[in-house]
């Protein structure tokens, strides 16, 4: 297999492209494939000061190089779950403290058990009725938040791909989520002085991209994923998806641009002005909220300390 550019050793082929790269062809197309991302988003500039939420993990990991390469400044964060089952989260800090200090470059390191007295899966079992993904999210929400506001960030980056947001796509549009797909893109904004603006600077690269980048690079990461996604509907979507994409090569690209474009175009009737929200002051934490004086977050430390 020869690369497409220089005739020389192809490590990837990507027929959605139809392309055939070697290792620094593919590296150059990937730089470039995320800058014009991050400039046609309008995601942030070359002057912001962007928090990386790592994970330790392919993705993550692959983003932060990326930035880094690009000459964005960047900060990570690696937010420590307390999920001890094969010493997940410490393993997967070991990956992100070990890329934070071969690159110089800043790591804040939040531990949820130490900061706040439980991991999330003692936190997930105590009578909530709860999903554990969910309690999980709520979670990371609110440390990324305080994080990035505290430090002044423009944005926080995560490493969603392009199999992650269209599998999310598919199973909003199955149940046809309305809410969550008028919210889905590949910027967040802030909506509140103390709410970060979110981006996903990966969202046009697929996960077989990333891990290939990341196989070239160097960067050693995390396999294990994450023990309490296994049954996860997202990943029997992305099964779904991946037959549709060896059928049709390009598949997941047209449908979430697809989806982009029919948003821009008022198709699905999606970018009716938001209801105006009305925003307490959380009376534990500080953080914004629009349900009474606490927080999601607190409430669910509050039950926590005081069951049903």
């Amino acid at each position: 297999m020869k690369c497409t550019k220089c005739g020389g050793v192809a490590v990837i082929n990507m027929p959605q492209h139809r392309l055939k790269l070697c290792a620094e062809h593919f590296k150059e197309w990937v730089l470039s494939m995320v800058q014009r991302t991050i400039k046609r988003y309008r995601m942030f500039g070359p002057k912001d000061r962007i928090l990386v939420a790592v994970s330790g993990g392919k993705d993550s990991l692959s983003l932060w190089d990326i930035l880094i390469r690009l000459g964005y400044q960047t900060e990570g964060l690696y937010i420590n779950l307390g999920i001890t089952h094969e010493n997940y989260s410490d393993v997967s800090q070991e990956y992100a403290e070990a890329f934070a200090a071969a690159h110089d470059a800043p790591l804040h390191i939040v531990n949820v058990r130490e900061t706040y007295g439980q991991g999330i899966p003692d936190l997930a079992h105590t009578g909530r009725g709860k999903r554990m993904c969910s309690v999980c999210g709520l979670v990371k929400r609110h440390i990324m938040n305080r994080i990035a506001y505290e430090g002044g960030y423009a944005a926080i980056a995560t490493g969603h791909n392009l199999d992650d947001e269209v599998a999310v796509l598919l199973q909003n549009t199955l149940h046809w989520q309305g809410g969550y797909l008028k919210r889905q893109a590949p910027v967040l904004p802030s909506t509140h002085p103390r709410l970060a603006r979110k981006v996903k600077p990966l969202c046009h690269l697929y996960e077989r991209e990333t891990a290939a980048y990341a196989l070239v690079q160097g960067i050693a990461f995390v396999e294990q994923e994450c023990p309490y996604s296994v049954n996860a509907k997202t990943i029997f979507y992305k099964q779904i998806l991946n037959q549709l994409e060896r059928r049709s090569p390009g598949t997941k690209m047209q449908f979430y641009l697809g989806f982009l474009r029919a948003k821009e175009e008022g198709l699905f009737c999606l970018d009716e002005p938001e209801k105006e929200l009305t925003w307490n002051t959380c009376r534990k934490c500080g953080q914004p909220t629009t349900a009474g004086d606490l927080c999601a977050f607190c409430r669910l430390w509050e039950k926590q300390k005081h069951p049903a």
